[in-house]
């Protein structure tokens, strides 16, 4: 294996590395090849054999023109056929063998690969996902992966067939005649130049091609949605949508008209420079043979041999190019890799204590990451990073509640709520103080007790283009139909799908978007019952409900809600009377906090909130 990657980190100089690429990526690919280094140790030794099979053909062969020439027996030269013949089946079958060998590694490692990559994306905080474009995120996992490939499944093989090949080819040559290899290796200098600046263009050609495509991608991904489609049809700009595609769409295809004219501008050029390698082999070699100082079979041997030198110099400038185009797509993919997730699990995390779940929140102060933390500009699609971060968006919030109660937040829009109820499921974590669960800190907890023991319905109300069964299964994947059924009784929502024709495998489409506003959060709602979890929060829930619909989800959440800690955001202030605390947020403080009818005698801004919402006939019966 160190045989195969020296090979291949000889092959890519510190001085050809094109401008941009980062020293130590090669090094990278072949520590992430390290498990397969059995495979390539057998690759190695099929290698081997053909070359040396590839070698001795034209030896063999220079053999039966001295034969000929000698006059020498016919059985002589029968039996050499025979044995080229041979030597041919058997290199055909090491070559396949080869290849299939190569295949297995390289797909083997572009599996580790992309698992890791997205193994690793799914560790990423939220703020990572508010700031990327899903498209630029895709193309890394789709086009980088596979333009990687190509170096283990294509480049892999023809990289250390023919580097093999060529020493053994040299090594031959110079045996049967120093003077001819001396003269045929006089054009060397043609292939070495021209590879070092094609490289460089092709690297930064690739990348290019690379980012365009991204950004293709992520202009697919968002204008092709539900949401994104309409938004371009209200506002009357598929005209424009199109030509914004089209411009990028014509400078990939400009980049891969030149990329292809460059190639085969230089192949072209080196199989003619081979050509007159050869010729000058032909006119030494002749020459030599006719003073006598060659055997006629020696000439033919060193003109075919020829051919297992140029062709694997043309091959690995070839090579190379693929390298080069290659390595860019793995530094791609390592940028993600390189990416830290912040929002860490210890190793010796802890459990959440059995039974009720006490939520606390001592002194609590935070702000958004700088963008640099997180996320990259390549990523986002933007020249530079925006760097701002860090003011305190909550500013020493305390507060707690006991097993069972429920805490309503309320309070101006941006005050503050919903980054306190994304502090509970620990996806962001405190600058300062503390977010507790049954005096435990959401920091010491494992993943899996934090997720099992928080429940989450957010206020889109996200569903998978998949079937209410999977959408709801996705909380509790062993869960059976009769307790999905339950579940969406108590969501008020299984009347609707039984008129579906399909009932519980209709695919409710991207985003749920098959289904009205208020019947995905419903849907939300009924796999928060199945995830039966001991903490829920609510963050604003019942936004998209009607007033029938948000009275019939109210009495479901009652029932699911009860023996459970709750934190419930809410505008809508008729929907936490019942609350054991109320929370006034504002400006990232607790400005006010107690009972509803407390508040309300206060005369604080919870009152003035509530008259803002009621009209003074409703605010008399509740007075």
């Amino acid at each position: 294996m160190d045989n195969t990657w020296s090979l291949m980190s000889s092959a890519m100089r510190a001085g050809d590395v094109p401008k941009g690429l980062r020293r130590g990526t090669v090094r990278r690919v072949a520590r992430f090849a390290r498990p397969h280094w059995r495979g390539l140790g057998i690759f190695l030794a099929l290698t081997v054999v053909s070359a040396v099979l590839a070698v001795t053909t034209p030896l063999l062969a220079g053999r039966v023109v001295d034969v000929i020439v000698s006059g020498g027996a016919a059985g002589t030269v029968v039996l050499l056929a025979l044995v080229i013949a041979g030597l041919a089946i058997a290199d055909a079958g090491f070559g396949l063998a080869e290849r299939w060998q190569s295949a297995r590694i390289g797909e083997g490692l572009i599996f580790d690969l992309r698992s890791a990559v997205f193994e690793h994306v799914q560790r990423m905080p939220v703020a990572f996902f508010t700031r990327t474009r899903t498209g630029a995120l895709v193309s890394r996992l789709n086009n980088d992966v596979i333009g990687a490939q190509r170096t283990f499944t294509a480049t892999l093989s023809g990289l250390v067939t023919n580097v093999i090949q060529l020493a053994l080819s040299l090594v031959v040559m110079i045996t049967l005649s120093w003077q001819v290899t001396l003269l045929a290796l006089v054009l060397l200098p043609v292939f070495v130049l021209p590879a070092r600046r094609l490289g460089r263009r092709m690297a930064d050609l690739q990348r290019e091609s690379a980012e365009l495509n991204a950004s293709m991608t992520t202009q697919m991904t968002e204008r092709f949605s539900a949401p994104g489609a309409t938004l371009v049809k209200l506002f009357g700009r598929p005209k424009a949508e199109a030509g914004e595609f089209e411009s990028r769409a014509g400078r990939v295809r400009d980049i891969g008209v030149r990329t292809a004219m460059l190639t085969r501008w230089f192949m072209t050029s080196l199989t003619l420079v081979s050509a007159l390698a050869q010729a000058l082999v032909y006119g030494l070699g002749g020459w030599l043979a006719l003073r006598g100082d060659l055997a006629p079979g020696t000439v033919v041997a060193l003109a075919l041999l020829l051919t297992r030198l140029y062709t694997p110099l043309t091959a690995l400038a070839n090579v190379r190019v693929d390298v080069m185009t290659a390595l860019v797509s793995f530094e791609r993919v390592f940028e993600v890799l390189d990416l830290d997730p912040m929002i860490k699990e210890k190793p010796d995390h802890r459990p959440v204590p059995p039974g009720g779940v006490s939520v606390e929140f001592d002194d609590v102060r935070f702000g958004y990451p700088a963008a640099e933390k997180f996320s990259l500009a390549s990523l986002e699609e933007v020249s530079t990073l925006d760097n701002r971060g860090g003011e305190e968006v909550l500013r020493g919030v305390s507060f707690s509640a006991r097993p069972g109660e429920m805490v309503a937040l309320v309070g101006s829009s941006g005050a503050g709520k919903s980054t306190i109820a994304s502090l509970l499921p620990r996806l962001y974590d405190v600058d300062s103080g503390a977010v507790r669960l049954s005096g435990v800190d959401v920091r010491d907890l494992g993943f899996d007790d934090l997720r099992a023991t928080v429940g989450v319905v957010t206020q889109d109300g996200h569903l998978f283009h998949d079937t209410v069964r999977n959408n709801l299964a996705y909380a509790r994947p062993e869960v059976s139909d009769d307790e999905i059924w339950e579940a969406l009784e108590r969501a008020r929502l299984a009347p609707l799908v039984r008129s579906l024709r399909d009932g519980l495998d209709t695919v409710v489409g991207e985003r749920g978007y098959r289904l009205s506003g208020g019947e995905r959060q419903r849907l939300t709602i009924a796999r928060l019952l199945l995830a039966q979890p001991r903490v829920v929060v609510l963050d604003e829930a019942t936004a998209h409900l009607d007033s029938e619909s948000e009275a019939a989800v109210g009495e479901a959440l009652t029932s699911a809600l009860r023996g459970r800690t709750a934190l419930v955001i809410a505008h809508r202030l008729s929907t936490i009377r019942a609350a054991d605390q109320i929370l006034v947020i504002e400006e990232g403080r607790v400005v006010e906090r107690g009972s509803h009818e407390a508040l309300l005698a206060a005369e604080g801004r919870y009152a003035e909130l509530y008259r803002t919402q009621f009209s003074a006939a409703e605010e008399q019966p509740a007075a």
